[in-house]
């Protein structure tokens, strides 16, 4: 589970936004005598919701039907726009491909963007307004059209409560400098166990190093067998210990060159139920900027 640059809805799924969903827990194999280990409730089944967004319009008796979409089923949510096509004066039956960027809003305020389809950490409960810059094309080729489609969505589920996070003792770098960067990696949560993996990244092409004495870390290896060579910009850490009341301390030395760089940081780590979820969703922690 590589940290590497990127830098849903009638129920929403609660799976923490930050799940590396990876095992299941019963009670198979418990040893004779021991305490009964209950299962823990399965989540809700996933579903997605879809509103009616708009009709885009083009020469030639192009039309595009398209809809606003929030999905649930993994980590976070997410938002699609799919759509129906098709083109005056034709039999032809076309398959719709969608792209283009969504923004959350609520009382007018931006709660959250992202690309389409995709998305983000779940959001409070309420009505948003979401509205999509869509470009909406056929395959066969005979239609493409872009435009803007507006929704409303009432999301109901609570958000989830964060079972992990991250702190960092500093928030900014200088180029041509060295900083020593504290982190804390906490886990509040009883659910799950004390395995998680921790992550850093700075941008490729500035020149960044992150290095740590930790033995628990240690810079990627890239390129092929029997290459050694290692990405000096991004630091994997695997934690073992976290508990409730016992945080883990990373300690990291980050070396700017001429460039300025933000430094990433992110945690996967595993949870209840994992064989049923999604995986992929981290944890996003804290971004170390420089000016």
């Amino acid at each position: 589970m590589p940290v590497r640059p990127s830098f849903r809805r009638t129920p929403w799924l609660l799976t923490a936004a930050a799940v590396l969903a990876v095992a299941g827990w019963t009670a198979v194999g418990a040893p004779a005598g021991a305490a009964p280990r209950h299962r823990a409730p399965e989540p809700p089944p996933a579903a997605t919701v879809c509103s009616p967004a708009g009709t885009l319009k083009g020469p030639g008796g192009q039309r595009a039907v398209v809809g606003l979409c929030a999905n649930g089923g993994g980590a976070g949510t997410s938002l699609s726009a799919p759509a129906t096509c098709r083109r005056g004066g034709t039999t032809v039956r076309y398959a719709c491909l969608t792209s283009g960027t969504w923004t959350l809003r609520r009382d007018g305020r931006t709660v959250a963007t992202g690309p389409l389809p995709g998305g983000r950490e779940t959001p409070e409960p309420g009505t948003y307004e979401v509205s999509g810059t869509v470009r909406v094309r056929s395959s066969p080729a005979g239609v493409d059209l872009r435009g803007t489609v507006r929704a409303t969505l009432t999301l109901t589920d609570p958000k989830p409560v964060a079972t992990h996070r991250i702190e960092v003792d500093r928030h900014t770098l200088r180029p041509r400098s060295t900083a020593t960067l504290t982190y804390t990696v906490a886990r509040d949560s009883d659910a799950g166990d004390g395995s998680a993996r921790f992550g850093l990244i700075g941008e490729e092409s500035s020149g960044v190093e992150l290095t740590t004495s930790d033995a628990r870390c240690v810079n990627p290896l890239t390129g092929r067998h029997p290459s050694t060579a290692r990405s000096m910009y991004a630091l994997d850490c695997a934690l073992t210990d976290l508990q409730p009341g016992r945080p883990s301390t990373v300690v990291v030395h980050a070396r700017l060159a001429d460039a300025c760089t933000s430094v990433v940081s992110k945690l996967g780590y595993w949870m209840p139920r994992g064989q049923s979820l999604y995986t992929g969703g981290m944890l996003a922690g804290p971004t170390v900027t420089c000016d």
